[in-house]
């Protein structure tokens, strides 16, 4: 037991990513439709049928309108409608008795079965009717028959007598040829008197399993529409008398599916996301969230989830992460989502036009204004793959339709809402933005200003850190805006004691030489410890602060500890007394920074500027620190390290106006 709970502990990481997938299937799955696969539910608002063909996927019968049934009571009221009972055992009989019948041949049977089983299934009366219209009952049900539908007994003879002349005589003498409709008078009288309007067969026309109920781009007359709310209705007792065990089986199989898809793309390819778990917590939460609003809204119109603001969701990831990641987690949405509609091909088409046109517009962002131009690129590429869809489909009618465009409309006005979800998701997890890093960089900040005004030479020295480690964040890959910020917080603690920093003594005697090795060493290495109270005080983000313990790694005040070994010599040296204390970078862009800052504060140590000794210093600065194993946590190759010390080599020459000596 011991040992599970300790495999448990150890992997605590692990089964808390796998509890959130798991809550986050079974959300997903609670919001999904059930027993939606036979029925059409959103087509009142359709001139044109867009869809392919609707077939009948059972028997239904077609009612009446309420306007029928009530012209049926008037004219019940008005007249008598005749009644007639079908009788299902004539065509049996004369089946029997004329197959039976020695003196026909089979040939001439066949034929006449063939055109009496035609003539009987529509049905066959005696005498004349003067009325349109009459029921026809049959077992517990009656219904509406035109008169000129069906075949009088009389025409059914002389169609036999010029067809089958050699059988009417036999059929005349064993007298089996009669009528299967039989006027049936006393319920003809007690109907039609006591007739109410709840009395009145509701059903007009049947429909079997596997007929078009209404074909692709159909106009929707009235008929039609009748036609799809009795085929909905039908289906509803189907659905409300099935369980859905097997659709929820599926449902679940699905989201597994996609979710599952979803979080292997975050191992494998952004293992930096999916090592943190409140990144993996807010990237499912979004998803589940917009996936219940839209269950929600569906349950009153499924055209509602065209409202819903899908865009939202890459530019929330984007914001936070990066474009790929958003586009893939707004594809798992768009999929989980297409569930809600009946034509999920139409839903996914516009979704993912207009999803990757807001990824577009956002690649780069860094001012509010852009969420405008966000809002307005996500309604016109909505209209856009909106009419090219039913363009392509030859649905042409349905462009007409306003309500959709509304729809697109709220759906991209939501998108401005992602400004103050931005700042709620950054308290809710911790985050940071582009927006809050740009107004951290402000200098006017009351932090930076202190900064400016008490060290003025760190100030100095912090832009040019700053300079440097954007420029090569943008060379090799990283987030440039981020390393720049952090440069620009990351020597803050330095205006506890500023006279002790090189950079902050302008023609004076430095108090070090009053110190002692170990006291001067701990002073400078103090302004780490110094720097992230401050920023905490100052309330910056957990990122800003990680440059503040990163930048100096665990390398040691090299200066200090070799003053220590000269004054100490063949003693034992504890070189962890002179040794910051990390811990080491862990990103590019903390590794950037930590080369950016040693390699500018040793520049000015340089008694001669030129080409020669600025490359000399560069390499030796940087080897070093890969000597120091300082960035064996940074997902940073030797190759990006190259093109780091080229970059400092070229911005080092640029800053003390380097010229490149040429050959005589």
């Amino acid at each position: 037991m011991n040992n599970l709970f300790k495999k448990i502990r150890d992997k605590h990481a692990l089964w808390y990513k796998v509890i959130v997938f798991m809550l986050a299937v079974l959300l997903c799955v609670y919001s999904l439709p059930r027993h939606q696969g036979g029925s059409v539910r959103h087509f009142e608002e359709m001139e044109q049928w867009p869809y392919e063909d609707l077939v009948a996927a059972t028997d239904f019968s077609v009612k009446k309108s309420d306007a029928e049934i009530d012209l049926e009571y008037q004219l019940n009221k008005s007249h008598e409608t005749p009644y007639y009972n079908r009788q299902t055992d004539v065509y049996k009989t004369i089946a029997e008795g004329v197959s039976a019948d020695p003196h026909l041949s089979k040939t001439s049977v066949n034929g006449l079965l063939k055109v009496l089983d035609s003539a009987y299934q529509k049905g066959v009366y005696a005498g004349n009717i003067k009325e349109k219209l009459i029921y026809v009952v049959d077992g517990h049900e009656a219904r509406e028959f035109s008169v000129n539908d069906l075949e009088s007994l009389s025409e059914l003879e002389h169609s036999l007598d010029s067809r089958f002349p050699e059988v009417m005589p036999q059929l005349e003498k064993s007298g089996l040829l009669r009528a299967n409709l039989v006027y049936d008078k006393e319920l003809t009288t007690q109907l039609s008197h006591d007739v109410t309007r709840d009395m009145i067969f509701p059903f007009k026309d049947k429909i079997k399993a596997g007929d078009v109920i209404v074909h692709k781009n159909e106009t929707l007359t009235p008929e039609l529409r009748n036609k799809i709310r009795s085929y909905n209705d039908e289906v509803a007792k189907y659905e409300a008398a099935d369980p859905g065990y097997f659709q929820l089986l599926g449902q679940f199989l699905a989201c597994l599916l996609i979710l599952g898809i979803m979080m292997l793309f975050l191992a494998f390819f952004r293992k930096n996301i999916f090592s943190q778990n409140t990144h993996v917590t807010f990237i499912f939460m979004v998803i589940v969230l917009i996936v219940v609003i839209s269950g929600q809204l569906c349950k009153y119109n499924q055209h509602y989830v065209y409202a819903v603001p899908f865009c939202l969701v890459p530019i929330l990831i984007r914001v936070f992460f990066d474009s790929r990641s958003a586009l893939f987690n707004f594809l798992n949405v768009i999929l989980l989502c297409s569930f809600f509609t009946n034509d999920k091909f139409e839903f996914v088409f516009v979704q993912l036009i207009t999803g990757i046109g807001t990824i577009f517009s956002v690649a780069d962002i860094g001012k509010r204004s852009q969420l405008f131009i966000s809002a307005m690129v996500t309604f016109v590429f909505y209209c856009l793959s909106y009419v090219a869809y039913h363009l392509m489909n030859n649905t042409i009618g349905m462009l007409t339709n306003g309500t959709d465009y509304v729809y697109f409309l709220i759906s991209s006005a939501c998108v401005l809402f992602s400004f103050p979800l931005i700042f709620l998701f950054e308290k809710m997890f911790g985050f940071i933005s582009d927006f809050t890093m740009l107004e951290l960089s402000d200098l006017n900040l009351p932090l930076l200003r202190q900064l400016s005004q008490k060290v003025p030479g760190t100030f100095q020295h912090s832009l040019q850190v700053a300079n440097l480690a954007e420029e090569a964040c943008y060379k090799i890959g990283g987030n440039p805006l981020l390393v720049r910020v952090g440069a620009m917080y990351h020597d803050i603690g330095k205006m506890e004691n500023p006279r002790y920093f090189t950079e902050n003594q302008i023609g004076e005697v430095s108090p070090h030489e009053e110190l002692s090795p170990q006291e001067s060493a701990h002073i400078i290495i103090g302004h780490v410890i110094k720097g992230i109270e401050k920023a905490k005080e100052h309330k910056l983000p957990e990122q800003i602060i990680d440059f503040i313990r990163t930048h100096h790694g665990t390398t040691t005040t090299r200066f200090f500890l070799h003053n220590y070994k000269k004054e100490h010599v063949g003693q034992f040296v504890n070189e962890d007394l002179f040794r910051y204390p990390g811990p080491i970078p862990f990103s590019k862009e903390t590794a950037i920074l930590m080369m950016a800052d040693s390699v500018e504060a040793a520049s000015r140590s340089l008694k001669k500027y030129d080409a020669v000794m600025i490359d000399e210093l560069v390499d030796k600065v940087i080897d070093h620190q890969v000597h120091e194993n300082q960035f064996i946590n940074a997902d940073i190759t030797f190759r990006d390290i190259n093109q780091v010390k080229k970059i400092f080599k070229k911005r080092l020459m640029n800053m003390y106006h380097v010229r490149i000596e040429y050959p005589r």
